[in-house]
Formats: C-alpha cells, sequence, structure tokens
C-alpha cells in the first residue's frame, strides 16, 4: 500500500490526542470509539493491515519520551535512532528536546505513515525507514528504544546489536518478559496511565534505563 492510502486509512480511525504522560505531544491514536480499537488481528489481515502496534502510546515509549523531554541534555545536538518507533512518540520527543537528527525506524509501512503524520502534528522534523536497522551500521550517538523486549527473539537480537554498536542506549520498559535487568542501570521510574484493554490494568509502573 502506498504511503497516501495508508495515511487516509490511519486519519478515517484515529484521533489527534496527547499520550497521558506526556500532554506535550500530539499523535494519530486509536480510542474507544474508534472501530480500530475493536478489530480482532484476523480482521485486520483480511483488511491487509498489519497489528496497529502504531496507534497506540504504549507504556515504555511514554515514559522514554518523559525522560527525554524532561533530560533534553541526553538528545540535544545529538544524531538519534528512534528504534521500533511505532507512533513516533520518542523520535517526535527527542526532536521537540534538540537533537540534531532523527531517524525513526519501524518495519511496518503504516507505521512509517503515522509518524510521519505525527511529526507534522507537532511541527518536527522527524526522518523515517522501513529498513530493520538490527545489524545495520550507523552514525548514531543515542539509540532510544521504547518497549520492545515483549518477543524473546526480537529481544535477543536487538541486544546483541545494541551491545555491538557502541552508541549510547536507553530503553523504556513497563517490565516485559525479556528485559534484560542484570545489564542496565535504572534512571528513572514513572507510573504511566495505560489502558486496561491492553495492559489488564491501568497503571504501569515502568522504568527508564540506560544499556551498560
Amino acid at each position: 500500500m502506498t504511503q497516501a492510502p495508508a495515511a487516509a486509512f490511519i486519519r478515517d480511525n484515529t484521533e489527534l490526542l496527547s499520550p497521558p504522560l506526556v500532554p506535550e505531544v500530539r499523535l494519530h491514536l486509536a480510542t474507544e470509539i474508534m472501530p480500530l480499537w475493536r478489530k480482532s488481528e484476523e480482521e485486520l489481515e483480511a483488511m491487509g493491515v498489519p497489528p496497529p502496534y502504531w496507534a497506540f502510546a504504549w507504556a515504555g515509549g511514554q515514559a522514554l519520551a518523559r525522560y527525554v523531554l524532561d533530560n533534553p541534555e541526553v538528545v540535544r545536538g545529538k544524531r538519534v535512532l528512534d528504534f521500533g518507533s511505532g507512533s513516533g512518540l520518542v523520535g517526535i520527543a527527542a526532536a521537540m528536546a534538540g537533537a540534531a537528527s532523527v531517524l525513526s525506524a519501524d518495519i511496518d509501512r503504516y507505521a512509517e505513515a503515522a509518524i510521519e503524520l505525527n511529526a507534522r502534528a507537532n511541527n518536527v522534523a522527524v526522518a523515517t525507514t522501513t529498513e530493520d536497522v538490527i545489524g545495520m551500521p550507523g552514525d548514531w550517538d543515542i539509540i532510544l528504544i521504547g518497549d520492545m523486549c515483549y518477543e524473546r527473539p526480537l529481544a535477543e537480537r536487538l541486544l546483541a546489536w545494541l551491545r555491538e554498536s557502541g552508541a549510547d542506549a536507553l530503553l523504556g520498559d513497563p517490565g516485559r518478559s525479556y528485559f534484560p535487568k542484570s545489564e542496565v542501570e535504572r534512571l528513572a521510574l514513572y507510573n504511566v496511565p495505560v489502558t486496561r484493554d491492553l495492559e489488564d490494568r491501568e497503571i504501569r509502573e515502568t522504568g527508564v534505563y540506560r544499556l551498560k
């Protein structure tokens, strides 16, 4: 699907809202009153739409974006990679905090369209890519990763690459199963409002960590 139909799908199935922990940022998000919220993965697949991770502000991304906005020195003047960007929330926060450049990477072309729409809504410049950047060389000064340790194969590939990359890496995580608890330094802790439909609770305690 081209970017224009993807963008139209996003606009038709979301509302422009601010995540609870990051009111400075506006994103195209699914809500309880939008049909996208209730569609099953099978229904979306029949429409040719991958699971819409980009339509939700996940706890790890909200916490990491909040940390970046409150501590802009971690990205100011730096080249930033926002890995597994989804909605683009973390990359947008980095751009707002003064990053020299931001590349938001997500293999889902709907996510790429959402990131572009969301960056425009927040009047920031964010580049995008749908390439799988794990294992690729890059000149990033810092890599930001929000809520990406929910599957073992992905977490293992990602963490091995981060260790070899030489870049500073910050992770936002709400206690996912494959998060590397012994290899990180906690920088901050937040109580993030979330939806019970996604997380089976209304608040998730979520940390921001630096990979050692």
